[in-house]
Parts: structure tokens; sequence; C-alpha cells
């Protein structure tokens, strides 16, 4: 039997051929895959977020698809739409790119409500509706948005509603010297750092592979105590004086689970404090809302989630 840890451990091998200096990344995709959780990849231009996903997806066998959000951008664009057949003096219908396993949406809060709307229902339902009818999206199904960190212009802020769907925000910084050297000479060879085959990129996991591993990270243990943790960092949240909005139960649930899924992928049955402390930032720090005058004095998502976690108490 094969053993899809190991099928996917060697996918993270497989993506750094292309993509060097962003592990934490690649970690957090593959445990979204096996989650099924949508994820928010936000980095300045040039950091390699789309040939990350679009590397994750061949070394899977999974289908891909980018979408370009602008603001003309219509939810049939998205979805698809109806077309008709003069042969058969009928409608056919023409599924939109979102009929895909990896779907990055580029810049996503590019796009106005509307067309967000139509991305919340394929996010949350696995499904889009096209004239009324429900049309299922493939399985497995999610939804890579990228995010600029530094150019707002133009831009309609993503709905507390849209975020919580988003399992994790991924931050993608810049690549260390060591690791920049190497993309640098991959350039001098000439290269193209988007011809997967070149790289050297090649399917060594499957859908199967996924749903397999789906099933072991269900079955990690969680001790009470675990539970009562991610409850009370939950509850620290809606009464931090820091806080204007904090942690849904929706988003206390995606904290435990991307906990079972990194001590799955850690090689463990079970699940640690600090696997619940390793999740804690990309599972929570978009659903935060900071009072304005704690956003004045410099304060970050992240520094009000270390600073909750040093206050919660940890089971033994």
């Amino acid at each position: 039997m094969s053993d899809p840890r190991a099928a996917l451990t060697a996918v993270q091998a497989e993506v750094a051929k292309a993509v060097h200096g962003q592990d934490h990344v690649i970690w957090g995709l593959t445990a979204a895959l096996l989650l099924r959780g949508h994820v928010i990849l936000e980095g300045v231009p040039g950091v390699a977020k789309t040939l990350t996903v679009k590397a994750l997806a061949g070394a899977l066998d999974l289908q891909f698809r980018r979408i370009q959000f602008t603001p003309d951008l219509m939810p049939s664009d998205v979805t698809g739409n109806l077309v008709y057949e003069g042969a058969d003096a009928g409608f056919r219908f023409r599924p939109g790119p979102i009929f895909a396993n990896l779907v990055l949406a580029d810049e996503l809060n590019r796009t106005p409500p509307k067309t967000q709307a139509a991305m919340l229902e394929a996010m949350e339902e696995r499904q889009v509706s096209v004239e009324g009818e429900a049309r299922p999206l493939p399985n497995p199904f999610i939804v890579v948005a990228t995010q600029n960190p530094i150019e707002y212009e133009g831009t309609y802020p993503l709905p507390e509603a849209e975020l919580d769907r988003f399992l994790f925000k991924l931050r993608v910084g810049y690549p260390e010297p060591a690791e920049e050297r190497k993309v640098l000479k991959l350039h001098d060879r000439g290269i193209d750092p988007h011809d997967l085959r070149a790289l050297g990129v090649t399917p060594v996991a499957s859908a199967a592979d996924l749903q397999e591993g789906a099933a072991g990270v269900t079955a990690v243990r969680v001790a009470d105590g675990i539970i009562d943790y991610v409850a009370a960092l939950a509850r620290e949240t809606r009464t931090s004086p820091s806080l204007t909005l904090g942690v849904s139960p929706r988003g206390a649930a995606m904290l435990l689970r991307a906990a079972k899924a990194w001590a799955w992928l850690s090689g463990n049955d079970f699940v640690t404090p600090d696997d619940v402390k390793a999740l804690l930032k990309p599972t929570w720090r978009h659903r935060l809302i900071l009072r304005p005058e704690v956003e004045l004095e410099g304060a970050k998502a992240d520094s009000v989630l270390d600073a909750l976690a040093e206050r919660v108490p940890v089971p033994a």
C-alpha cells in the first residue's frame, strides 16, 4: 500500500525544485489541501506566489487554473455561462476557470463585490450557480488568493464573511541570501522559471494520496486539554482590549483542524500545544480586527496573537 505521508513529503521536495526559500508556504499549502481549505498568499510582486501554486499542482497532478481578477471581471467570467449551440438549437454550459482542482485567484481584492460573492459561494458550497442551476466543482477544490500588501489603490476590501472562509493567510517574504542565489543561478542558466518540466518538477502524488492523507489527519488524536487550550485562546481574542473582532467558533475549529494536519505531516498521531502555536498566526491573523488606536501605535495582528499566546496557560 502507498504511504500518503511519504508521497506528500515528496511533493514538498518537487516544489522546492522550482521555488527556493518558501518552505513554510509549501507546507501550509499542503496542509490546506489535506483539509480542503482555502489560502491567502500575501506578498509583494516577484516572490514566486504564482509559481509555488503552479508547481504544487504539477507535483500532485492536479488541474490548475489562474484567474486574474480585475475591476471589470464579471461573475460569469469566473463561473461560466450558457452558450447557444445553433446545431442543436439549444444552450450548452461552458465551464469557467473556477472548474479546476487548484484555482489561483490573483489579486482577488481587485474585483468588485458581485464577483467576490460568486467566489464566496464556490469556496463555501463547493458549487456555483448559473442561471439558477447549481453545478458542483471538482474534488479536491481549493482557492489560493493572492494579495499585494503595499498597493491598495483600486482594490475592494474583502468582507469579513469571505475572509473567515480562508483557512490560512500565509506571508510570502523575500528568500534568504543563499536561497536567492539559487534562484539567480537558475536564471543564469537560461531556465524559464515557469517551465516546470525544465525545472524537473514531475507528479509524485495524486488526489488519491490527498484523500488517504485526509483520513490520516482525521485519525490524529486530540486530548481534552488541547481542545480546552484552543477554546481558551479563542475566548482571549474576544475579550482582548486590542481587538474589536475576535475569532469565531469557525476560526477556532479551523485552528484545531490545522493543528491536526500539521501533526500528521510531522509524523505524529496526536496534537501537541506546539502544533497549535505553530498554526496560530497563519490561521487567525486574517480573522481579527484591531482597534484603530492600536493600529496607529504600529501593532499588527501577529504581535497581538504573540502576546495572547503568552497570556493563555499551556496545558501540561
